[in-house]
């Protein structure tokens, strides 16, 4: 039996009690409420109930697997593009299911390839900009990474950061082009430059760079933006697990809030590289958790990490042009309890001119999102940006912040003073392509309602949740620069063939036939279209009976419909998307199927080492994916 479907504690009758009134905002014909909300906005004109057939959604529905295949709908089909260990050059070696090293990495596709972008060149060349977060040791080494060595450590490094790649289409199908002119691996050793208010700051500052303004490399980048002049934005995220004290040195009570320890993570790259034992090298973290601009067009290009943009666990940047001509980028950190971000451009965006836009994110304010609960416990209200600028808000030296430069490397204690609201931890956030209307997936929180300053309210109303739940916003009157907004809920993941009655069923346009967890990657076609993906729990059990494996649904952010539109195999997280401009081609990627030792040999099959890949989708009419 569920956890949630025993008898609970008064606290949780009482938030289950709330919550019922809370849901009338998004169920069934009451999802009228809904439409009151976005009154002056287009998507409200269908809402009338989350269960109305939807004019933008043309495929038939696939079903939860538990399979060890990527399944997609009937009239379409995905073939493998490629996969971690794939040669970008001809004077690489591929990939061995036995022996892999760190010079042939260098050259190879990244492990746990994660978000994406497609650049277009002309109708049939382009570029792909693909992250790789991290590595499973358990695959990577014979020893399942128990007995790590140096040699093994620079491996793991080479796996780690981007890829870039130069594809063509050949016979209607988009294929890597080996040794093309973009082809690159930007890794955890990349030179890289430091822009912005921080750039030079004494605690970016370290013996190898005694000026503070350049870094070696990018690691655990998660998810993506793409800026409209051109370039890739790749965020670096879990970077805490990678650094670690050999000495008895205390760690600093700012850097712990990152995570870091001195026992370090599962990398266990400070036992073997300096660079990143604080005992020899205390303030190298201070040199991650940035978003870093890439020029995917010049492979001689040094990458640029843009500090103006704020230190924390970066999930994605969506980027927005405002009304006025400035840029807006809304991203998440991604943790439990922590907090959603925006950027506003001091500059403002010069369509004519590209170039004139390359330092557009180096100037700006930072803000933070505060959301204030709804009256009557209901799933919507209204929200205010909280300026994280040095002398504003509590931002002075009596409160431990000498500089905009410090408030920027320490964004997660900025937004902590200011107010900013504790979030089940923001992933990626997704704006409408028509609509001043934005998404953040709120993936879950096990902590929520257990911790003092993580009560269960607002746009985070659930207890200990593990299923997570999509929270939208509108600006006020339309502008991505106001500052305040409108939020309500776009959905609740849940059970509701586990549980009734309560939150932990999800909201109403969730059914036995479109159930998930954890919505983690998100983004909209040009059609309007939402794209969800999950990195759940895959156990097909408990309170995840029938869920199956990771899967990848497409939502009407008008109806409220969503529909499941590729499950993957097992083990894995479906993570990553990108469309070719004319939205006939979709690229989705498939990270770390076989975790853990799971039963998995994808994509290959046979007994052969399981490799985190990206899948590309086409239909067999040729027509445009999902409509």
């Amino acid at each position: 039996m569920s956890s949630h479907s025993r008898e609970q504690t008064p606290e949780f009758t009482q938030l289950v009690e709330k919550s019922l009134s809370r849901r009338r905002f998004l169920g069934g014909a009451a999802a009228l409420s809904a439409a009151a909300f976005f009154t002056v906005s287009p998507l409200s004109r269908a809402v009338a109930a989350a269960t109305q057939s939807s004019p933008l959604m043309g495929f038939e529905p696939v079903a939860a697997s538990t399979e060890d295949a990527f399944i997609v709908p009937k009239g379409y089909k995905a073939e493998r593009l490629i996969s971690w260990g794939d040669a970008l050059f001809g004077s690489v070696p591929e990939f061995s299911d036995s022996d892999n090293n760190a010079q042939a990495q260098a050259g190879q596709f990244g492990d746990n390839n994660d978000g994406m972008s497609f650049f277009a060149i002309d109708d049939n060349n382009a570029i792909l900009a693909v992250n790789n977060e991290y590595c499973n040791y358990e695959l990577m080494f014979p020893h399942q990474g128990d007995n790590m060595s140096a040699e093994d450590v620079k491996y793991a490094q080479a796996a780690h950061g981007v890829s870039v790649l130069t594809l063509k289409k050949d016979n209607g199908r988009w294929q890597l082009v080996k040794d093309g002119k973009y082809n690159r691996r930007i890794d955890a050793n990349t030179p890289m430059a430091i822009s912005g208010p921080a750039s030079g700051h004494a605690l970016l500052k370290t013996a190898a760079d005694a000026k503070g303004e350049q870094a070696l490399g990018t690691f655990n980048n998660c998810a993506n933006g793409m800026t409209p002049w051109g370039t890739y934005l790749t965020c670096e995220e879990n970077f805490h697990g990678y650094f670690g004290h050999t000495g008895n040195g205390e760690i600093p009570a700012a850097m712990a809030r990152y995570g870091i320890s001195a026992e370090g993570g599962r990398w266990q790259w400070h036992q073997h590289d300096a660079r990143f034992d604080l005992a020899e090298n205390p303030n190298e973290p201070n040199r991650f958790g940035w978003i870093v601009e890439i020029d995917p067009h010049n492979p001689e290009s040094m990458p640029v990490k843009r500090t103006a943009l704020g230190r924390f666990k970066h999930e994605n940047a969506e980027l927005v042009v405002a009304d006025s001509g400035h840029l807006v980028v809304y991203m998440g950190d991604d943790e439990r309890g922590e907090h959603l971000y925006r950027f506003v451009s001091k500059g403002k965006y010069n369509s004519d001119d590209m170039a004139a836009n390359r330092n557009l994110l180096d100037e700006g304010t930072l803000y933070v999102a505060k959301f204030y609960e709804g009256e009557g416990g209901e799933l919507k209200g209204k929200g205010e940006w909280l300026e994280l600028s040095f002398g504003k808000n509590g931002l002075t030296p009596e409160n431990g912040f000498a500089s905009q430069a410090e408030v920027l490397i320490h964004a997660r204690l900025a937004a902590t003073q200011v107010g900013g609201t504790t979030m089940d931890r923001p992933e990626w956030v997704a704006a409408h392509p028509s609509e001043p209307v934005v998404f953040c997936t709120l993936t879950n929180n096990k902590n929520r309602g257990i911790k003092d300053n993580q009560p269960a309210d607002g746009p985070n109303p659930r207890a200990e949740n593990h299923y997570g739940q999509i929270v939208r916003w509108r600006p006020e009157n339309g502008q991505h620069t106001a500052a305040g907004f409108d939020w309500d809920l776009f959905v609740l993941a849940g059970n509701p063939t586990v549980h009734q009655g309560n939150l932990y069923a999800g909201s109403a346009n969730i059914t036995a036939d479109n159930m998930f967890n954890s919505p983690d990657g998100i983004g909209f076609d040009k059609g309007g279209r939402l794209w969800i993906q999950t990195d759940g729990n895959y156990s097909n059990s408990g309170d995840f009976a029938g869920q199956g494996n990771n899967q990848m649904l497409c939502a009407d952010p008008d109806t409220g419909e969503i529909r499941r539109f590729l499950t993957g195999p097992v083990a894995c997280e479906i993570t990553g998307l990108a469309f070719t401009p004319d939205q006939r081609t979709l690229f989705v990627g498939v990270q770390h199927p076989g975790e853990k030792l799971a039963k998995s040999h994808f994509p290959f099959g046979g007994n052969r080492t399981p490799r985190s890949s990206v899948m590309v989708i086409t239909r067999e009419d040729g027509g445009v994916i999902g409509a």
